[in-house]
Formats: structure tokens, sequence, C-alpha cells
């Protein structure tokens, strides 16, 4: 066993001229750039990349004694390899809390044209911005903001296939997929009000498909440092209650099998802009959820019929005022949230006030080089529940990706 792991550490180690250089926007066309995108732009025959995230987390509230609490949250690999100069294959592995390994990405990109590149495996859902920008030195805060957390739900992975693309001439990016959904039913109810439909990411891990969903979006970059995008995402929710449920069934068992699916209408607007030092981001992602009565009366969950989440924020490179030729960055940055997702209900609940929610993050992101960081963030969170007090936590921590 160690000669193994000896020989795969040897292995990366002799890959590191592999690696391909770290780029956030594509210097010609002004559009962002990720993890993927990298490697699908390097011209190596195999380039090994990744990123990894260490945090410390310590809570405040005026009754007790809180714990904080060091984590190595995430360290991850990326692989792409170059079949030719059209077929390239990237993957993503994660290894989460030490223990935790996952795959977050596995798919083959075929290039037809400059414009139209065909996609199919394991992707990303281009929901937001976190969602497929989530290297820690490309945003600010130790943690991922808490709208992309319980709304989008971050990081958000189904297996599918569809087609991207860039078209220059009109400074947009597209994608449009065909994907499986979140499973809402496995011998029990997996979606929730507190935090939607987290609990239903499959991660392409022996996936239930019962109707395939459509996920899309369009980013434009015409303008230099700016950035929207306006994404969607249609279908259904999946049930194990399906599987060998006869199609001319009109039993309680195909009306128990409908009543633990969901149809679902997600739909969110995302903006990035920088100006010399100063930057700023933001966005609102809004769902609407049918068929939550019969959902909630059968699971006796709590599901929202829509969720809403939004925030803004503002930072400013501090080193800037001193030397604008500096390598480093020393961004400081203050964010406001809001999400609730409850934001409505049916008539057989009453809406839980704790889940209307917000944060305020006031924090430092000291890029002490191209693709490392040192963070810390003070948050302020807050909800409308009555007698409720505020819960406050301090964080530090480090990220890098290269």
């Amino acid at each position: 066993m160690k000669t193994r792991l000896l020989s795969v550490g040897v292995g990366l180690l002799m890959t590191g001229s592999l690696s391909a250089q770290v780029i956030n926007t594509d210097t010609i066309t002004n559009a962002p750039l990720n993890s993927a995108q990298n490697l699908l732009n390097s011209t190596k025959k195999l380039t090994v990349g990744g990123y990894g995230q260490i945090d410390y987390n310590q809570g405040f509230n005026d009754t007790a004694r809180t714990n904080g609490k060091l984590d190595v949250h995430r360290m991850v690999l990326f692989f792409g390899y170059k079949f030719n100069d059209r077929v390239n294959f990237v993957t993503e592995v994660e290894f989460e809390h030490v223990k935790e390994v996952y795959v977050e990405q596995a798919f083959i990109n075929y290039k037809i044209n400059p414009a139209i590149n065909l996609k199919a495996g394991l992707m990303l859902i281009p929901m937001g911005i976190q969602n497929e920008y989530h290297e820690p030195t490309t945003f600010n805060g130790v943690e991922r903001t808490n709208v992309e957390h319980d709304i989008v739900p971050t990081t958000w992975r189904e297996l599918g296939i569809g087609f991207g693309g860039n078209i220059d001439n009109l400074s947009l990016k597209y994608q449009i997929y065909a994907v499986n959904g979140f499973l809402s039913y496995d011998g029990g109810g997996k979606i929730r009000g507190k935090d939607g439909f987290r609990k239903g990411r499959q991660k392409g891990a022996e996936s239930t498909m019962s109707t395939p969903n459509l996920s899309t979006k369009v980013d434009f970059y015409g303008i230099k440092g700016l950035k929207l995008g306006l994404a969607g995402y249609f279908g259904k929710t999946q049930s194990t209650l399906y599987d060998q449920l006869s199609k001319t069934d009109t039993t309680g068992l195909a009306q128990q099998a409908d009543s633990s699916v969901v149809g679902m209408a997600m739909v969110g607007f995302d903006v990035r802009y920088t100006f010399k030092a100063f930057e700023a981001r933001g966005q609102v992602i809004h769902t609407s959820v049918s068929n939550t009565k019969e959902y909630n009366t059968f699971t006796g969950k709590d599901l929202g019929s829509t969720m809403l989440g939004y925030y803004g924020e503002v930072g400013y490179d501090v080193l800037n005022l001193f030397n604008k030729d500096a390598k480093q960055k020393l961004v400081v940055f203050g964010r406001y949230e809001y999400w609730d997702t409850q934001a409505s209900v049916t008539s057989e609940l009453t809406k839980n006030e704790a889940y209307d929610r917000s944060a305020i993050t006031l924090g430092l992101s000291y890029h002490i080089a191209q693709g490392a960081v040192l963070k810390a963030d003070y948050q302020m969170f807050d909800n409308n529940a009555s007698g409720n007090k505020s819960t406050n936590f301090f964080n530090m921590g480090l990220g890098v990706w290269f």
C-alpha cells in the first residue's frame, strides 16, 4: 500500500510541469474563466491543477461558550486530457473535511466548431456565480455565500448532455443541457424547508432519473470588467417510487409517486464588475415550486412554494492606493445577503420565520500571490423569528488555486 501511495505521489510530482497557468479572465474576450475552462484551453496533452481551502470558524453568542472549528474544508485535484484538438476530458476529484471523497466534474468536451461544443457527463449546473466559479481565490469571504449554499445549492452538479460555447462577436457565452434532477424521495422525503433542495443533490452517484430537466444560461462579457449572467433551470425532481411502476397504474401507488415529486422553475441573474481597484458583485435567485402541498402531506416535510435569495458585495484593493503596480492585493469588502427558503408556503403549512434570514459579512482578502490568498471576516446572522437573537462568527482561512 505504501509503495502504491509513493508511486502516486512521485507521478503527481513528475506531472508538475504539466500544470497550466491559472487565468481568471480571458485577456482577449474578457470572458470569465474557471479551473475547467483553464484545462480546456491548455495546449498540453495532460494537465493537472487544483485548489484547496483551510478554515477556522469561531462562533459567538450571549449565553454559552462556543468552541472554534478548524477544518481542512476541501482539497481538490483537476485533471484534463486532450485526445486531439477537438476532444478533451475534464475531471475534478474533491476531498472534503479530510474524510469525504467526491467527483464534482467528469465530462467530455467535443469542439464541433469555435462556437459550438458538445458536453456530456457530470457537469456543474450554470446557476449563480459560485456554482461554476468556486475556487477560493475567486471570491471574498472564508466561506461561500449562504445564498449559494441554501438556494442554488452549491456545489450543484448533474449528469447530462448538451451544448455550450462562446459567440465572441456578440460577447456571449451560452450553455444548454438536458440533465437529471434532485432526488426528492428515496424511501422518505429528502428536500425540506430549511435548505430547500440541498439534501436532494445526487452528485452523480448512482443517480435516479425519472424525467429529464433543462438547465440553461447566457453570459454577456462585452464591456471590459463587466460580466452579466441570466440562468434558468426547469423540470421536476426525481423519485424512486416510479421505478417498476406500471404505466397504466391508476391505483394509490401512482398517486403516491406523483406526490413524491415537485416541479421547479429556478431563475437567476448575476453581475460582476471590476474597475481598477474597485470590485462589485451580486445576484438574485428565485425558485417557484409546484405540487408542494401534495409533497409535504405525503412526506411530512415543510418545503416552501417559493424561495428567494440575493446578495450585493463591494470591495476595494487598498494596496492600489500606495502602489498601482503591486503584484499583491489587499481587498477590503462588505457583503449583505438575504435568503428565505419559505418565501411563500401552501395552506397546510405555517411559514417558519426562522427561514427568513439575512447576513452581513465584513472582511479582508490578502492575495499574497496569484493563486494564493489569506482571508479573514466577521459575520452577523439574523432571522425573522420572534425572540430571535442574532449570532456572530469570526472566520479565518487560506485558499490556493493552481
